[in-house]
């Protein structure tokens, strides 16, 4: 056991030195390419007060375009794998993700809707977290009505309500300008942070990191959950009390992910499988070492999608492009290890 706990934070601190090299190689891959040399330079410079010798544009890329999609792309990445690892060990599925209860299809209706009515940006995010909330809570109410099998009776009342607001996303979309407005929208679904701005990230930040702060803080109580709810009761644990604080944290997190970013998908699906392949299935261990793996993801699928083709690819497609793979892969090679 030692032995396994060990390897398990040998693994955990390598996953952070990954992180921390592909934080501050996002800085340097673009269209404007900027030296790691000169970034340090720039960095050491701001850090210490020197008198600036960099020119105006490179602060520019680096501190006003760079640094806030970086800081989404880092906060985004770990806040989904954390809630997928979260929901995973919550329902004792592999195949659950951050979106099973309808909190992104809440989401993404929300946004569709208000870039339907030509609303401003900030009531775009707004309305998405709010209604990515509501999906959910939505959800939650249904499944108190079933007696039996609480769990289930969320998850199967997340995916209808999930399909109701897909299917009002697909209506909106059919009555939308198909010269002005449904572009917007299908490019805001597709997923990017290209947008973020820093007033978004202020706005996200706030609900993104409390969320994360909650499930950090209860990762070991996962443990018992995952074993099965009465093991859990029979050890002390109000697992309904439980599940209903993992639920709105994970929620939270991940309506505040795609009110600013879009709908990426398979980060929450896919990254926790890598944790636990790595870490084991210790949740104490599996929900930090996914929030590192999920950021470190999403910032390298981020540097692919800006400097791989002339137009910026949105980072939904290309998540998919690698996620759907590699998940296949799991299924057909490591399908004991899931």
């Amino acid at each position: 056991m030692a032995t396994k706990e060990r390897k398990a934070r040998y693994y955990l601190g390598a996953l952070t030195a990954v992180f921390v090299v592909v934080f501050l190689a996002s800085f340097t891959i673009g269209k404007y390419p900027v030296s790691p040399v000169e970034l340090l330079h720039v960095l050491i410079g701001k850090l210490f007060g020197s008198v600036q010798d960099w020119t105006n544009e490179v602060e520019l890329v680096l501190f006003k375009i760079r640094l806030p999609r970086v800081l989404a792309g880092t906060l985004i990445g770990a806040g989904l794998a954390a809630a997928g690892a979260a929901y995973q060990g919550l329902f004792r599925n592999p195949l659950v993700s951050p979106d099973v209860l309808g909190a992104s299809a809440g989401a993404g209706f929300g946004a569709a809707l208000s870039l339907f009515l030509s609303l401003g940006y900030a009531l775009v995010t707004a309305n998405a977290f709010i209604c990515g909330v509501a999906a959910v809570g939505i959800a939650y109410l249904i499944s108190t009505r079933a007696r039996q099998n609480p769990t289930l009776g969320m998850v199967l009342a997340g995916i209808m309500i999930g399909s109701l607001f897909s299917a009002g996303i697909s209506f909106i979309k059919l009555v939308a300008d198909p010269n002005n407005v449904l572009p917007t929208i299908t490019y805001w679904l597709m997923g990017s942070v290209a947008g973020v701005t820093t007033q978004k990230l202020l706005w996200a930040s706030g609900p993104i990191l409390c969320g994360l702060v909650v499930l950090l803080a209860l990762r070991w109580k996962l443990n018992l959950l995952a074993m099965g709810e009465d093991e859990a009761r029979s050890m002390g644990v109000s697992t309904r009390a439980l599940r209903t604080i993992i639920v709105i944290a994970a929620t939270i997190i991940t309506a505040a992910c795609v009110s600013i970013s879009g709908l990426i998908g398979w980060v929450g699906l896919v990254i926790p499988h890598f944790a636990r392949m790595l870490v084991g299935h210790d949740y104490r261990i599996v929900i930090p070492a996914s929030m590192l793996f999920g950021a470190s993801f999403l910032l390298l699928v981020d540097c692919v999608a800006r400097s791989l083709v002339t137009a910026e690819i949105p980072i939904g497609i290309l998540t998919a492009f690698i996620g759907a793979p590699f998940f296949l892969y799991l299924i057909l090679d490591k399908g004991n290890r899931i």
